[in-house]
């Protein structure tokens, strides 16, 4: 049976994959299963993976040709990623990591925001 910290490990791995493929829809869902049913938590690890939702709702719009849906997806996803330091978690690194990639991708899709 996969513990609490291997399932968290999973799916943001899961995640990193998708982003790194430019499947966005399905990097949100990876992260969709692990937050949906811990949602009304005041957790702030839970709303950390709200804001990688969100950067991947952002990357999908813009994929979409949808650029003011996707603006504000991203300041959502800005603003869950201040929460990073707020709180511990032995996934620290992890997700700096995942801000890396996600602040790249941005980068790479948005160059001019």
């Amino acid at each position: 049976m996969e513990t609490e910290l291997e399932r968290i490990t999973s799916a943001c791995e899961a995640f990193v994959l998708s982003i790194k493929e430019g499947r966005y829809y399905d990097a949100h869902e990876d992260l969709e299963a692990l937050w949906f049913p811990r949602r009304f938590e005041e957790c702030h690890e839970v709303k950390f993976w709200k804001g990688f939702i969100n950067a991947a709702v952002c990357f999908e719009l813009n994929q979409k040709g949808r650029p003011k849906p996707s603006e504000t997806a991203w300041k959502t996803y800005c603003k869950y990623r201040s929460l990073l330091g707020t709180f511990e978690t032995e996934h620290y690194e992890m997700y700096v990591r995942i801000v890396q990639l996600i602040e790249k991708k941005r980068g790479d899709l948005c160059p001019n925001s």
